[in-house]
């Protein structure tokens, strides 16, 4: 669930590269716990990161001999394809340098080898499959088995992040629009990124009122979805604004503008509006 203050609100908090990645994370796996300040008070960068790191300490679960692998949480990525093998891979690691017990990787059968020669600590799925083959006549069977393995996986699962390393075959996004159904669902936190924001881009129903969606634009992946949402060019001068109404247009998801600063937004609909920004 979302942190709600019972009214939309802006709050400024200064962090460093590795805190404002991690406060991210915390927002969008849906932990209730905020930083908050009125938009006219300032203290140090110092103050704010000793604060968010006070946060990041609270909810991450303690070392417990009666835990069992698994209980701090478990990711997968949907990507990874013939072209693209590095973004899957590091996704997947990262989450287990987060402190994730188990990190999932589904992908074509071309990547599957490459990725899992990166790293013995990733689960790896070669299950996906692109065009080339895949014969037209079997193309509605093949995606009714893919989408059988996922579902297998989806309970298990605490978050998908979707997109890394994925490509741009017609028939692969195809069956990745049916994964993000089955994710929404099933309630699972969607994290888009890569070429999953070029999927939802054009097909905007997919996280559309979804609140447990999260997408990560950069700047050219942004400046398609404002021409896509918006029908208008990005506004370098009221970058917040243009934020706050692209994602309240799309309705519900959590919007992460990457740049020098990173602007979050959700569109007011239920959680602070916040500025992320470089010391």
């Amino acid at each position: 669930m979302y942190t709600s203050l019972g009214r939309p609100s802006i709050s400024t908090l200064v962090f460093g590269n590795v805190i404002r990645r991690q406060q991210f994370l915390i927002r969008t796996l849906g932990i209730c716990n905020q930083v908050h300040m009125r938009e006219a008070k300032f203290v140090s960068g110092s103050t704010l990161e000793a604060d968010a790191e006070n946060i990041l300490r609270r909810i991450t679960p303690n070392l417990d001999p009666n835990r069992h692998k698994g209980q701090a949480g478990k990711i997968a990525v949907i990507g990874g394809c013939r072209e693209y093998t590095g973004a899957p891979y590091f996704a997947a690691i990262s989450a287990l340098k987060l402190g994730a017990d188990l990190s999932h990787v589904f992908c074509t059968k071309d990547a599957a080898a490459v990725i899992k020669s990166y790293s013995p600590e990733l689960i790896v799925h070669p299950i996906l499959e692109e065009s080339y083959s895949v014969r037209d006549e079997d193309k509605k069977s093949i995606s009714s088995k893919v989408l059988a393995e996922v579902a297998k996986w989806m309970e298990r699962f605490d978050c998908l992040v979707v997109g890394p390393g994925l490509g741009r075959d017609p028939f692969l996004l195809d069956c990745v629009s049916e994964i993000i159904r089955l994710a929404r669902k099933s309630n699972v936190p969607i994290v888009i990124d890569g070429d999953g924001l070029y999927l939802v881009t054009n097909n905007l129903d997919l996280v559309s009122g979804y609140s447990l969606a999260a997408l990560t634009p950069n700047v050219n992946e942004y400046k398609r979805l404002v021409e896509k949402v918006l029908e208008c060019e990005v506004n370098d001068h009221d970058g917040s604004e243009q934020l706050q109404s692209l994602a309240k247009r799309i309705g519900g998801a959590t919007i992460l503008m990457k740049g020098k600063a990173d602007l979050i937004s959700d569109g007011g609909t239920g959680t602070d509006l916040v500025f992320m920004v470089e010391k």
